[in-house]
């Protein structure tokens, strides 16, 4: 089957204001660290994040997984495990005017470089990107609980 890509904004728009969307959020580790994207997009814009986005019609989430973790990052990486899963509702997304906010459902991955020797090259959806090596105050509640329950610090 061929997989839908691209929805045109309003038709996505449309979709947005009735049903949640499915997406994947994605733990790349290395090294005992974890990458995290500085987001340069509503919702969480200014906030660091994990890589991650919308999983396509017909694709499965580890192929969006490994497509989403090389458009964001420019990393091929390898699928460890699934770590969970969480709801994500917000009052402001991708369209300001969205009478209904966002709601996604997203599967989380830990996942690991191919080759650790790789560049990370950012797209435009982030500003910066930086590794940590545990949950710090300053994140996003939902991020603290999705790290958390990777257990990736707990080692």
């Amino acid at each position: 089957m061929e997989k839908i890509k691209f929805i045109d904004d309003l038709e996505y728009k449309k979709i947005m204001e009735i049903l949640p969307i499915c997406c994947v959020d994605i733990l790349i580790e290395k090294e005992n660290k974890i990458l995290l994207l500085k987001r340069n997009n509503e919702p969480l814009k200014g906030y660091f994040w994990t890589p991650g986005g919308r999983i396509y019609k017909n694709e499965s989430s580890t192929d969006a997984v490994l497509r989403i973790a090389k458009q964001e990052t420019g990393l091929e990486v390898e699928i460890i495990k699934k770590t969970g899963s969480f709801d994500f509702i917000h009052n402001i997304g991708k369209y300001p005017d969205l009478k209904n906010g966002i709601h996604t459902i997203s599967i989380v991955f830990l996942v690991k470089p191919r080759d650790n020797n790789q560049e990370i090259s950012i797209d435009k959806t982030s500003e910066e990107y930086k590794w940590i090596t545990k949950i710090d105050n300053d994140l996003h509640l939902i991020l603290k609980q999705v790290l958390k329950d990777s257990g990736i610090f707990e080692k």
